[in-house]
């Protein structure tokens, strides 16, 4: 792809024609590093979009060539961008509050569409169809809170619509409210670094602050009040409307600029609680909705709500998952099997209590290490653990986790510092000039949280209440407690800054739906357990079917043929297994992923690189979740 540089001095005009086409509602022009929308403090927003048309289309973000994609040759009347699909980028402008018909400031939502018939030349013969908008548009959000959409369209796009279409029907994502490149962005810190900085000193892990879990606890709670009170002092009000009911009503208005009768869509993670309460709030704009990796909007209803409910599977995907494959693996393609001492097998249970001395030999002194990049650094229990947490959402990172552990289990810490380092900072100081990088939205994240839970009764006993959950999660989950703890203790303070959200959803869920919808729900989900598929499944009755994903990570990444199949006729063809509830089984198991029948996985290859490996874990895991 070429994602654009400056308009070309040679052309004036485009041999696609001119953009924005008239009438469009989102104002797509081909995405190139200048398409970002216009500022709302803008007088003339569309005299300066049209402005950053680009109309040389060498310089446009295309699809993959067909012979990429493995669909033959490209050529078609000697056009090179033949048969490729084109990434579009746009903006759609919706009222900041939907309650108040007096109010006039508005939101702009950045909105990212992936055209797979490309575009149709201005002048000439073209392919029947070409250059034309999808029957159905899948509308795709990769949870959160505070993922985004654009981003997530970039990186999955041509996947998503390859899986659930056949390449037939258009994708497009948008950044919500406040997230990323939509307008007004949320973010209570001037630069990332200042935010790096305190979460380092404010998350540390109960486990950690075994000495004192309660003084530690004060500290986190007064950063959050000041966190929060930094944010009403840059963001004023904003903080009312970001409820996941002002999102579902900006999916709404997005189907209504699509032209298109219903609501097709594939929300991922938090995207289902989105998807949950669209449909119950619009009823009668239901489409073709997968919900991949459920949460239960019940739940974010209650106090720490979206934290206490999301724990049951974390420590299952570890021991199961994490060791377990990599004992049926074996030493071949997971570092930890190897025995330590003699040449006998590695058991489960040797190697869980191997890993269980190791983190409390982490937790008892953090180990020391170094970085060419960042210097000296020192490897703990608390990074260690987020780490692990993080891992269990991706089984592809898990040779990666445990080529790093096996090492530092022999006293070698220098892959761990590697991994850990990117981990702990968002703030990139090999950047060309980091001070001028707009900071990331992720206060946005906890404000949502708050806002869909701000009527929880809060408890008699305050600061001591949370104390007590935060000591009930970690004990129900090692893992995951911490970090789920940590996303819902800031709503302490949500009401003392803000009146109540201008609207929260508080209906039921099993609304008349014109259409059902697919509801994906996985076994060893770490963030999303299987077991609110089901509540939610249950509620919603015959207008929800429920795949039980047999397979590890978060949502159904972990391929499956079957899972797959039933999505791809949904979203094609409106066709649902007649049963409420099915199975379906990953193709492969971790460690094994691309083995060939010979037992060779990429992992015994000689270029296989953990590091590189990892990073891109991160990355993708970032886009995901930006709370991890």
């Amino acid at each position: 792809m070429h994602r654009g540089q400056s308009p070309s001095s040679v052309l004036t005009s485009s041999p696609y024609g001119q953009f924005p086409e008239t009438g469009d509602p989102f104002q797509f022009l081909p995405c190139t590093s200048r398409t970002v929308p216009p500022p709302l403090e803008d007088q003339d927003p569309r005299s300066t979009w049209r402005v950053r048309f680009d109309p040389n289309p060498e310089h446009w973000s295309w699809g993959k060539s067909p012979e990429s994609r493995g669909n033959g040759s490209s050529s078609l009347c000697d056009d090179p961008y033949a048969l490729r699909g084109i990434y579009l980028c746009g903006y759609l402008d919706v009222p900041l509050d939907y309650t108040n018909d007096s109010e006039t400031r508005i939101a702009r939502l950045a909105v990212t569409k992936y055209q797979v018939s490309g575009l149709k030349p201005a002048s000439g013969h073209s392919a029947p169809g070409r250059g034309a908008k999808s029957e159905r548009t899948i509308v795709v959000n990769p949870g959160g809170p505070g993922g985004s959409g654009t981003s997530f369209t970039w990186r999955a796009a041509e996947e998503v619509t390859a899986t659930l279409s056949n390449n037939t029907f258009d994708v497009l994502g948008w950044d919500p409210r406040g997230v990323n490149t939509s307008q007004p962005t949320i973010s209570c810190f001037p630069y990332d670094a200042d935010r790096d900085r305190w979460s380092q000193l404010a998350r540390q892990y109960r486990e950690a602050a075994s000495a004192s879990p309660s003084a530690q606890l004060r500290f986190a709670d007064a950063m959050n009040d000041a966190i929060f009170s930094a944010c009403r002092t840059t963001i004023g009000d904003l903080a009312r409307f970001v409820s996941t009911a002002f999102v579902a009503r900006d999916m709404e208005e997005i189907r209504k600029a699509l032209g298109e009768e219903e609501l097709t869509a594939y929300l991922v993670s938090y995207g289902t609680g989105i998807g949950q309460t669209y449909a119950n709030m619009f009823p009668d704009s239901v489409g073709r909705l997968v919900l991949d990796g459920t949460e239960y909007v019940r739940d974010h209803r209650l106090l720490g709500g979206f934290g206490w409910t999301a724990l049951d599977n974390a420590t299952d995907a570890w021991r199961d998952g994490f060791l377990g494959e990599c004992i049926h693996a074996g030493p071949a393609h997971c570092a930890l099997a190897r025995p330590r001492g003699g040449d006998g097998m590695t058991t489960l249970e040797e190697l869980e209590a191997r890993m269980a001395s190791l983190l409390e030999s982490i937790l008892f002194r953090p180990v020391t290490g170094y970085t060419k990049s960042s210097g000296p650094s020192i490897v703990t229990y608390s990074a260690i653990v987020q780490a692990i947490y993080g891992a269990m959402y991706n089984a592809k990172s898990w040779p990666a986790l445990a080529q790093m552990l096996y090492e530092l289990e022999l006293g070698n810490s220098t892959l761990a510092a590697q991994f850990l380092e990117p981990q702990s900072w968002e703030y990139d100081p090999t950047l060309p000039c980091p001070a001028l990088v707009r900071p990331s939205s992720d206060e946005l994240g906890s404000l949502v949280i708050c806002a869909d839970s701000y009527d929880a009764p809060p408890p008699a006993d305050g600061l001591a209440w949370w104390d007590s959950l935060w000591a009930n999660m970690t004990a129900r989950s090692w893992i995951s407690g911490n970090s789920r703890f940590f996303n819902v203790l800031p709503c302490r303070h949500f009401n003392t800054y803000w009146d109540p959200p201008a609207e929260v959803y508080r209906g039921d869920l099993n609304h008349t739906l014109r259409h059902p919808v697919l509801l994906v729900a996985e076994t060893h989900d770490p963030a999303t357990p299987l077991r609110n598929g089901r509540r939610l499944a249950r509620e919603m009755g015959p207008n929800a079917r429920l795949v039980v994903h047999h397979g590890y990570g978060h949502s159904s990444r972990d391929k499956s043929d079957c899972t797959d199949g039933i999505a791809r006729r949904y979203i094609l063809h409106g066709e649902l297994p007649e049963e409420l509830e099915v199975d379906c089984y990953a193709n492969e198991k971790p460690y094994l992923y691309g083995a060939d029948q010979t037992g060779v996985a990429p992992y015994g290859v000689v270029a296989w690189d953990p590091v590189m490996s990892w990073r891109h874990h991160l990355y993708e895991l970032r886009q995901w979740d930006p709370k991890l």
